[in-house]
């Protein structure tokens, strides 16, 4: 999986970026099909905004946070994609398949 990071009107510091892909782990640990990431960390004012873009096979998903902290924003923005990616690996499961095995034992 590769992990673009790239900020707007803020530095990405290298400590930013380590926070990043170590938040972004359990995403490929969920689901071992996605192809690339580009996160975008943004500051307006006193926002701080994470947004994410996951390109996995056949579609594509975003989300984004906004906080006051930067760091809370990229918790509650890979909690997000979390959800989002178990919610489209339950969908791509054949529950069809699934009750025929169940229904044959």
């Amino acid at each position: 999986m590769q992990l673009n990071v790239t900020g707007h009107h803020v530095e990405v510091t290298e400590s930013m970026r380590d926070y990043v892909e170590k938040k972004f782990e359990r995403i490929g640990r969920h689901f071992d099909q996605v192809i690339d990431m580009h996160c975008v960390l943004t500051v307006e004012k006193l926002r701080q905004k994470a947004e994410a873009t996951l390109h996995v096979s056949g579609s594509a998903i975003h989300a984004d946070a906004t906080e006051e902290n930067m760091y809370t924003a990229i918790d509650r923005l890979a909690d997000k994609l979390d959800r989002r990616i178990k919610k489209h690996k339950e969908k791509r499961a054949d529950h069809r398949a699934a009750e025929a095995r169940a229904l044959k034992v």
